[in-house]
């Protein structure tokens, strides 16, 4: 099972589920009760639906990147040496980081096509949630998602996505690791900051990047 095809489709559900994380309303709830407003604004903009660039990251900035922490994101994937970064390094790498995400993921909100999915209750312990969806595949087996989040006084964040047991912001350490060890926390911030540079002037794709990940 290849991880990052799937989150294409992952990433569109969560998008549609989270609008209203303010509420502090249960996480399954959030999900599920917001779901509807961002499927209908795809279904309905055609522009969207035609790739069109610059609605697409304005409804994610609008709609889904509020209610990630993409902080917590970031220290996750680049694991031990976080600590090892100064404040304005640790900065620069959520920075270069979520714009990466972004720009790799965005596209996602295209490729949904009205697959049912469904929010099961959510495992809440403490500060911390688990909300488990189910995305029906049609011709195979449903698609197994975990949203892992954080309870925070401006509402649920989402600090890691998993399928089939793969975490999304993990499957980034070992290779954050060896650009590291090789080169610094410098040296990944340059990297980072490259394809970004090449995905915004369309040198690069971000399906060039999604098969990347995926070798």
């Amino acid at each position: 099972m290849k991880l990052i095809p799937k989150l294409l489709l992952v990433l569109v559900v969560f998008a549609s589920g989270l609008t209203l994380a303010t509420d502090m309303v249960p996480p399954d709830v959030l999900v599920r009760d917001t779901s509807k407003e961002v499927l209908e604004i795809v279904k309905k903009d055609k522009d969207i639906q035609a790739g069109d660039r610059k609605k697409i990251l304005d409804l994610v900035e609008t709609k889904i990147l509020p209610h990630f922490n993409f902080t917590r994101i970031t220290r996750l994937a680049v694991g031990k040496h976080w600590r090892t970064a100064t404040p304005e390094q640790q900065q620069m790498l959520v920075k270069e980081f979520r714009t990466l995400l972004v720009r790799t993921y965005s596209t996602a909100l295209t490729n949904y096509k009205g697959q049912a999915y469904e929010v099961k209750a959510a495992d809440i312990k403490g500060d911390d949630a688990t909300v488990k969806v189910e995305i029906d595949q049609p011709g195979g087996q449903p698609i197994m998602i975990d949203y892992t989040l954080e309870k925070t006084p401006q509402g649920w964040k989402v600090y890691d996505i998993v399928v089939a047991g793969i975490s999304l912001v993990t499957s980034y350490r070992s290779t954050f690791s060896n650009e590291i060890n090789s080169s610094g926390i410098d040296g990944l911030i340059k990297t980072l900051a490259e394809k970004n540079e090449k995905l915004e002037s369309g040198e690069i794709k971000p399906a060039d990047l999604r098969v990347q990940s995926e070798k």
